[in-house]
C-alpha cells in the first residue's frame, strides 16, 4: 500500500506543524512549548489518553485501535529538541530563537508523528493499542532513557518500540534499515594531567603537561590501530586540548583534553575503555606526570533487532515500494537505543533528500518526506495490530 491518499491530503497541514515548530526551536528539557503543542493536538485528535512529564517533559499519548483483544501495544517514538546552533538557512520561517535550530530534523520526526497520530485517531484500524512517545533530550541529554527510566514501558504494557531518523543524501521518502548495530554508542572522557609548570627556558626543570599530554594522545590511537580487529569498527577522538598557559614562554601546570569513543560493539567498547583506563596514567607516569580520567557512558549502539527489523521493512516496502535492508551502519549516536534496550524493535531511516548533513547551520528538513514518514508509522500499526 502506497502513501495513504487521507495523508497526502493532511499534507499541507503537517507541514504547516513542522514549520511551526522549526520557527520555535528549544533545547534539551527545556521544552514549554513544544510539548504543550504536541498534548494539545493529541488531545484534539482524540487520543484515548495524553500524559504530559514522562521523562520530565516527553508527552505520551494513546490511541486505542477499534478491537483491543490481541493484548498488543506498539510503541512509536518522535524526538523534539533542537540543537544550540546558530540558523543560516535564510527559510521565511527560521529559527526566531537566536542561537537555536531545529538542524537534525527533529521537528520533522514530531510532525510525522502527529500527522500518523491523527489518522489513527480518526480510522483505528487496528486490534491493540498505539502509544506515541513525543521525547526530550535527544540531543545529549538521554531523554529517551529518561522516559524508559519514567517506567513508560510498563505503564503502558508495551510490546514493541519503532522510530525514524530523516537521513540527508538519500532520495526523499526512500526508506533504508539494517538488522543489529545501525548507529554506533558514543562515551566521552576528560583527562587532567598533572605536570610540573614553570619557564619555558628551563625545561629541565618541569614536568611538560604539554609534551605529556600529546604523547597521550598518539597513545590514544593505538587503540584502533594495535588493539581493535581492523575489521572492528572504533573511534577513539580527542576533540579538545587545553593547557592552562596561555603565553609562548610559560609551560602549563596542567592540561586537559577532552574526547570520544565511539564504536558499533558493546564488546569493543568495553576493550576502548579498559585501553583507555591503563594507557593514559602509564603514559604520564613514565614522563612523571600525573593523568586523571572522567569516563562517561554515553548513549549505546542502537541495535535493531531482527524480526522488527525485517516487519519494519515490508512496512517500508509497501510505501515507497523498496526499502534498502542492509544500508551501512554510521558512526553517529542516537538515543532510541535505550528503548531498543528495554523492548524489541527497530529504527528506521527516511531519505532527506539534497541537503546539508544534520547539525549543519544550513540543513533543511524536506517536507516531502513527510506523507511516507507518516503512511509508514501507520503502516505498522495495521499490520501489526490487524483487524480480524
Amino acid at each position: 500500500m502506497p502513501v495513504r491518499n487521507r495523508l497526502a491530503e493532511m499534507h499541507p497541514e503537517i507541514t504547516a506543524w513542522r514549520r511551526d515548530l522549526h520557527e520555535h526551536p528549544e533545547l534539551l528539557y527545556d521544552l514549554p512549548r513544544t510539548s504543550k503543542l504536541v498534548a494539545e493536538r493529541l488531545t484534539a485528535f482524540g487520543c484515548d489518553e495524553v500524559v504530559p512529564g514522562i521523562g520530565r517533559s516527553g508527552v505520551v499519548g494513546v490511541i486505542k485501535g477499534r478491537k483491543t483483544g490481541s493484548g498488543r501495544v506498539t510503541l512509536f517514538r518522535a524526538d523534539m529538541d533542537a540543537l544550540p546552533i546558530h540558523e543560516i538557512t535564510g527559510l521565511d520561517y527560521a529559527s526566531k530563537t537566536e542561537g537555536k535550530m531545529h538542524a537534525c530534523g527533529h521537528d520533522g520526526h514530531t510532525a510525522i508523528l502527529l500527522g500518523a497520530a491523527k489518522y489513527l485517531a480518526e480510522t483505528r484500524n487496528f486490534d491493540g493499542t498505539v502509544v506515541l512517545a513525543f521525547q526530550p533530550a535527544e540531543e545529549g541529554g538521554a531523554g529517551g532513557k529518561a522516559m524508559v527510566d519514567d517506567g513508560m514501558m510498563d505503564r503502558w504494557g508495551v510490546d514493541e518500540v519503532y522510530g525514524l531518523h530523516n537521513m540527508p543524501g538519500l532520495p526523499t521518502g526512500s526508506f533504508a534499515i539494517r538488522e543489529g548495530a545501525l548507529l554506533a554508542s558514543a562515551d566521552e572522557f576528560i583527562i587532567t594531567v598533572t605536570g610540573r609548570g614553570g619557564h619555558a627556558a628551563v625545561p629541565h626543570m618541569t614536568v611538560d603537561t604539554t609534551l605529556v599530554a600529546s604523547h597521550i594522545v598518539v597513545a590514544l590511537q593505538s587503540i584502533v590501530s594495535r588493539n581493535v580487529d581492523p575489521l572492528g569498527n572504533v573511534v577513539v577522538t580527542v576533540g579538545a586540548f587545553h593547557t592552562d598557559s596561555v603565553a609562548s614562554n610559560v609551560i602549563a601546570h596542567t592540561v586537559t583534553l577532552k574526547g570520544t569513543v565511539r564504536t558499533l560493539d558493546p564488546a569493543l567498547r568495553q576493550l576502548a575503555h579498559e585501553r583507555i583506563m591503563a594507557l593514559v596514567p602509564a603514559t604520564a607516569e613514565a614522563y612523571g606526570a600525573t593523568a586523571e580520567i572522567q569516563y562517561d557512558w554515553g548513549y549505546p549502539v542502537t541495535m535493531n533487532h531482527p524480526e522488527q527489523t525485517a516487519f519494519a521493512a515490508d512496512c517500508a516496502e509497501e510505501v515507497a515500494g523498496a526499502c534498502d535492508r542492509n544500508v551501512k551502519p554510521a558512526m553517529p549516536a542516537e538515543d532510541f537505543a535505550y528503548m531498543l534496550e528495554a523492548r524489541p524493535g527497530a529504527y528506521m531511516l527516511l531519505g532527506n533528500g539534497d541537503t546539508p548533513m544534520c547539525h549543519h547551520p544550513a540543513y533543511r528538513f524536506d517536507d516531502d518526506a513527510i506523507p511516507a514518514g507518516c503512511s509508514w508509522f501507520v503502516t505498522l500499526a495495521e499490520r501489526r495490530m490487524p483487524l480480524e
